[in-house]
């Protein structure tokens, strides 16, 4: 029996609120973008360069791993993270149904208003 691929399943209105709040801040966004080529990073590293504190990026790493954005693995005495990107794609699902939700009231309003 072939294996079918699954859709990550819809993000909810209640469910998208974390998500969009984790990314609404700027450092964790920053970090969000550190992990986006893939590559799964220590503490010690999404800290070097910046003028975070690890304990700061501990934090903003807790927001994004409760929003499910990033996930972590413990390796050895390290803990790396990764970004979870089923998350991103629902987002971006998310952000694409409202679009066309606006674009077709926006739609009935001109056509309204052109009658």
């Amino acid at each position: 029996m072939p294996i079918m691929s699954r859709r990550p399943r819809e993000l909810t209105a209640s469910a998208a609120a974390p998500v969009f709040a984790a990314l609404g801040d700027a450092t964790r966004l920053s970090l969000l973008n550190r992990l986006c080529d893939g590559q799964p990073r220590s503490i010690s590293e999404l800290t070097a360069g910046t003028k975070l504190t690890r304990q700061g990026v501990t934090k903003h790493l807790g927001v994004l791993e409760r929003a499910k954005l990033v996930k972590h693995e413990r390796i050895g005495r390290e803990t790396r993270y990764a970004v979870e990107p089923a998350t991103l794609t629902r987002a971006r699902d998310y952000l694409d149904r409202a679009s066309r939700q606006w674009d077709e009231a926006i739609a009935r309003l001109r056509r309204f208003v052109e009658e």
